[in-house]
């Protein structure tokens, strides 16, 4: 998903913001997923929902995709297989310490800005930031060591 919004979204900054909205609205609408159908595909059919209406909001800049590119990039998208990687996530989540569990669940669950989170923990905006920083970088290398160490046993 999200090589899918960085084939489309070149600004860094607004890619990370429409894959967190993407994130948000798969989970806020999970309960319209029918199961019988490819996960991946029905969330990067979120994600191109979230990227039009990233474009509308975007309409002055000179580079936007038309419809018939993203769909084209969608089917794309769809037909790869997602990576085997994600599977550990849930578990490297389930690692994280309490603090920062809790700063991961109101970014990602919650859809909070790291200043809202800032407010409720007792923490700056730039500490919350960073912590998340961290907390991608720890997730990250917890994917990565139980891929390599599942190939290693598999």
């Amino acid at each position: 998903m999200a090589a899918f919004v960085a084939s489309v979204v070149r600004d860094r900054r607004d890619r990370e913001d429409v894959l967190q909205e993407t994130a948000l609205a798969v989970l806020n609408s999970f309960e319209s997923y029918d199961s019988s159908q490819a996960f991946q595909g029905w969330a990067i059919g979120v994600a191109r929902n979230q990227i039009s209406l990233y474009l509308r909001r975007r309409r002055r800049d000179r580079l936007v995709f038309n419809e018939e590119t993203i769909a084209n990039l969608q089917s794309t998208f769809e037909q790869s297989s997602p990576p085997e990687e994600l599977d550990h996530l849930p578990t490297c989540i389930d690692q994280l310490s309490g603090r920062s569990r809790k700063i991961c669940e109101l970014r990602y669950q919650k859809g909070l800005k790291p200043i809202a989170i800032s407010e409720q923990i007792g923490m700056t905006a730039n500490s919350v930031s960073k912590a998340l920083q961290r907390i991608r970088e720890q997730l990250r290398e917890c994917i990565e060591d139980k891929f390599v160490s599942e190939g290693a046993n598999g």
